[in-house]
């Protein structure tokens, strides 16, 4: 049976593995993962708008990897719309990239359920082989961890470098939108939440790993003589 040191240490770390699994399927299933305000510059420059008047042609855009919104605002007043990314808008994005995303998270869920579930058992007892004990909680934390940081990877490089923002705007649009600003938000900063959960695990899982020093109290020997003896 593991001490009560180290039992602690593995529930705590069953519990964060928990948190991470929790954490990443809210992100995966919350629309707001990336926020931003979208120019209708086909309008602006039919009525040749100046800056005061731009405000007019401003609007927002939220999206998530199924689902999102946006406001158009064209002149004429705002027209809130929603869309879903499955399965017609996915043909003009990157589809091989969003989906790696999507796979990536599914992947990493996984490995976070397995680290519950081993974390729990080396709470329980040690394990006989090495693979469902220590050694083996380590790397299914290390291989979720890696995996949630390649899927934020992979949207960092979806929305910065192809443009992801503009591409679910202008989808099915006459009019030509133009990103003002986008920015990531709460749901995206979860899976890196999530990142570093299990890095806290990996932590966690060290210093379990340590053998602390025993305090040893000294006991007084008892000196017997012969008048002890006689009473």
């Amino acid at each position: 049976m593991p001490g009560c040191f180290k039992k602690t240490l593995f529930a705590l770390a069953s519990l964060i593995s928990f948190a991470s699994f929790i954490l990443i399927v809210v992100a995966m299933g919350t629309p707001k993962w990336t926020t931003g305000k979208i120019l209708c510059k086909t309008g602006a420059d039919l009525v040749n708008a100046t800056d005061p008047e731009l405000v007019k042609f401003i609007g927002e855009i939220y999206y998530g990897l199924f689902r999102g919104g946006k406001i158009r605002q064209c002149g004429l007043g705002g027209r809130r719309s929603k869309f879903t990314i499955f399965p017609h808008m996915v043909k003009k994005l990157n589809t091989g990239l969003h989906v790696m995303i999507i796979m990536f998270l599914c992947v990493a869920i996984f490995f976070s359920l397995v680290s519950f579930g081993f974390c729990i058992l080396n709470a329980i007892k040690v394990p006989y082989r090495a693979i469902k004990g220590p050694a083996g909680v380590c790397l299914w934390n290390f291989l979720a961890g890696g995996f949630v940081v390649l899927a934020v990877t992979s949207f960092m490089a979806a929305v910065k470098l192809h443009h992801l923002t503009e591409r679910i705007a202008n989808f099915r649009e006459i009019f030509q939108f133009v990103i003002l600003e986008e920015r990531f938000e709460d749901c995206f900063w979860l899976c890196v939440a999530s990142a570093t959960t299990h890095a806290a695990n990996l932590l966690l899982i060290a210093i379990s790993g340590i053998n602390f020093p025993k305090i040893k109290t000294k006991t007084e020997e008892a000196n017997v003589t012969a008048e002890d003896i006689m009473y």
